[in-house]
Order: structure tokens, then C-alpha cells, then sequence
């Protein structure tokens, strides 16, 4: 907690400053300014639901409640891929219609859902789920089903994000592809609607998304001559975002969009994008309080109360959040600093220039946050998770309530 004598750093969220949303809540604290995200919502409709070409949220960046609740009102899809982003999906109200099914090792209830209509659709994602979504299904109510292809296009990404191409899990393989739409073809309890293909997340240059979905036309032809219905093909999504507020944006969302459109209006296929980290990350802050700042050697740690247990993300794969001191009684003068968590692990969050004279009890805000930190965050070290508060328009609402103790505990046995 940040007592009320330090100085403030005139730092806001949605028009709350930062010393109000510390003092209601503490620290560490996750944020979500709804009128960035719906800056993002409102660009995405005009770009691509303008040209036809529907867009659907992914889940797995960000989900809860409050969030399912907006995304409903609004003309996104939304890609699940487990039964507890579905049921949150569920509680916040968003139709079934809207809503499809990912995953590439599905649960027997997660099959029963999509085959129960619970979702508009499934994307089968292994040659096995085709036998097991037929075993649950019946020729008289099929299921409307994508396959996803790895049709071997490659974005120059980090590993852990990448997606297509060769040795990652997902979909199936270009060369079992067409022996795979054949199989599908002729099962009557399976229709298959439509292709999705997924090259990696945090692309920064269209063409790979755009040879994409050259490939998955030439399969969707392959499909309909089998008499399968195809009739949407989806790119996936993994548009990247710039590092910082204030950096230029790495893609045109409108001449993306555009170039999309033009590579799809001979073919008779409707198209379906699936971002996450492109809507929500920007609106994504999460503060954090100066818990100690140590020397050793030549390096100067700062230590937060938080770290991987809430964002694993620059331990998991090198991400870099821009960071922000938002409390301090400080000069202002910089100095290098590694950022540090709490863990007992070496989870560095990053190298910045900090306030040389930063000291125990100043609070840091660490930008762009909203896309897998909350959704990847753990018990790790038993700690609760942090709360989620929702800012806009000078006001603020806990959606997600701290952790405390008990609740890290409720599943234990004994």
C-alpha cells in the first residue's frame, strides 16, 4: 500500500488518478480503460466488419464476467477454447450464436457442449477429434465444424508464440489436409462450414496473414468439391501491437483489411478474423508498489509486489511492457534498474531508467498489460491473484476481486 504522504505523479487511468486507484485497492493491481478498449472495438468494426469480414474476440487474452457482459453489446464473435471461458461467456450473457469452440486437445464435456449447441461452431484441430465429435453427434442434428490447417506459412515471431509452420501442435498438417476434409466429408453428423488457419501471434507484417489465406482458399475448393459447404475461411489473428503509448502502430488496420477483402472477392468464401491481444493490451495497465531497491554489483534492483505470479509473460518469452512511475517522492533524475518480482525465481521484468532516488513505497504502472498477464496468471508461490478493475470517464469498479488467502486455499483436501 502507498501511504498518503508521497508525492503525486499527475499519472491517470480512464481519468482516475493513479494515487486514488492505489489507495482504494492496493497493489498489485490489474486495469482496464473500457474507452480504450472500445476505441479498439470501434476501429476493428470499421476496418473489417465494414467490409464484410467478421471479427471475432479471442478469450484467451482477457476474459471475465464484466468483459464477456460489454462484448456482447457489441458486433464481435467470441473464440473460446476451454469449458471455463465458455461458462464466463455464459454468465455474461454472450449468445451462443456468436460463439465457437478452439482448443487442440478438447475434453470429452468440452465435445458435449459444442455438440449440445452451446457454441455456433467447433474448430476440429486433430484428425482424433474428428471420430470424437461424430461419436457424440447425430446425422439428424450435425454439427457445423472448421478444420484447422497448418498450411506451413511461417511469421518471424518468437517460438513460444508461433503457431504455424513447422513443429508446433497445432492443426493439421498440410500434407494430411485434403485425406482430412475427405474424412469429414463423409460423416453425416459433422458440416463442415468453413477453414482456419492461425500463422502466430504478434505479426507485424501482413504478408504472411495474406498468404495464408491463399492457401486456405485453394483448400476450401477442395473442400466444396467433395460437396462439403464451406463458406468462411478464417486468417486467425495475431496482429501485432507497438511496443509503448505513443510508438507508430507496426500495421494498418484499414489497409490490412482492405488487402483482405481483394484476395477473397473472386472466391465465393465469407472471411472471419480472431484478434485478442489488438483489442484489449493497450486498454491494460497493471500498478505495482516498490516493495525494496538493492544493489548488487554493478546492477540496481527494483522489486515490486508482483512479478511472473501475474504476468509471466517477460520471463515466458522475452515481452517487454513500458514502464511507468506513477508515485514517488523522487527527483525525477534517471538511472539504469533492473525490474524485479517478488517470486523466488529471477523473474526479471525488464532493463529501464528509473528514478535514480526511487525508494520502497513508490508505485510503478507497467503499460499495455491487458492481453495475457491476467489470463496467464498463477498461484505461483501461493500468492492471490490481483484484483481487475474497470476505469472510464473519471470513475472505477472492481470486476474481479483480490484473491485473499482462503481462496488460494479453497481446494485443498484436509
Amino acid at each position: 500500500m502507498i501511504g498518503a504522504s508521497r508525492a503525486r505523479v499527475p499519472v491517470s487511468f480512464g481519468g482516475v488518478p493513479a494515487a486514488e486507484l492505489i489507495a482504494t485497492y492496493g497493489t498489485p493491481l490489474v486495469l482496464i480503460d473500457l474507452d480504450e478498449f472500445e476505441v479498439e472495438v470501434d476501429r476493428f468494426t470499421r476496418a473489417f466488419v465494414a467490409r464484410g469480414i467478421t471479427v471475432a474476440y479471442a478469450a484467451k487474452a482477457l476474459l471475465v464476467t464484466a468483459l464477456a457482459e460489454l462484448l456482447a453489446a457489441t458486433p464481435l464473435w467470441l473464440d473460446v477454447c476451454s469449458l471455463g471461458e465458455l461458462r464466463t461467456a455464459e454468465r455474461g450473457g454472450f449468445p451462443a450464436g456468436r460463439l465457437y469452440f478452439h482448443g487442440v486437445a478438447k475434453t470429452d464435456a468440452e465435445l458435449h457442449a459444442i455438440a449440445a449447441g452451446r457454441v455456433a461452431f467447433g474448430v476440429i484441430d486433430n484428425e482424433e477429434e474428428v471420430e470424437r465429435l461424430a461419436a457424440v453427434a447425430t446425422a439428424a442434428a450435425p454439427v457445423d465444424v472448421m478444420l484447422r490447417i497448418n498450411t506451413g506459412i511461417e511469421a518471424h515471431t518468437h517460438e513460444f508464440i508461433r503457431t504455424g509452420g513447422e513443429n508446433t501442435k497445432f492443426g493439421i498438417p498440410a500434407a494430411d489436409a485434403h485425406r482430412v476434409l475427405a474424412r469429414i466429408a463423409d460423416r453425416p453428423q459433422l458440416r463442415l462450414i468453413g477453414l482456419h488457419s492461425h500463422v502466430g501471434s504478434q505479426i507485424v507484417d501482413v504478408e504472411p496473414l495474406l498468404a495464408n489465406l491463399d492457401e486456405l482458399i485453394s483448400y476450401a475448393d477442395a473442400a466444396r468439391a467433395l460437396g462439403a459447404p464451406v463458406a468462411t475461411l478464417n486468417v486467425g489473428g495475431g496482429i501485432g501491437i507497438e511496443a509503448a503509448p505513443g510508438d507508430p502502430r507496426p500495421i494498418d488496420l484499414e489497409a490490412f483489411a482492405s488487402a483482405l477483402a481483394e484476395r477473397a472477392a473472386a472466391s465465393p468464401y465469407r472471411l472471419l478474423i480472431e484478434p485478442g491481444r489488438a483489442l484489449i493490451a493497450r486498454a491494460g495497465s497493471s500498478l505495482y508498489s516498490v516493495v525494496a531497491v538493492k544493489r548488487q554489483g554493478a546492477r540496481r534492483f527494483v522489486v515490486v509486489d508482483g512479478g511472473m505470479a501475474d504476468n509471466p509473460r517477460p520471463l515466458l518469452y522475452g515481452a517487454h511492457h513500458a514502464a511507468e512511475v506513477v508515485l514517488t517522492n523522487g527527483s525525477g533524475e534517471r538511472a539504469p534498474a533492473t525490474l524485479a518480482g517478488r517470486s523466488c525465481e529471477n523473474d526479471e521484468i525488464g532493463e529501464y531508467a528509473l528514478p535514480a532516488d526511487l525508494a520502497a513505497g513508490d508505485a510503478i504502472a507497467m503499460r499495455y498489460t491487458g492481453a495475457y498477464t491476467y489470463s496467464m496468471a498463477s498461484n505461483y508461490n501461493r500468492f492471490g491473484k490481483p484484483p481487475v478493475i474497470f476505469v472510464r470517464d473519471g470513475t472505477h469498479r472492481r470486476v474481479v476481486r483480490r484473491e485473499s488467502d482462503d481462496d488460494v486455499l479453497r481446494n485443498d483436501a484436509g
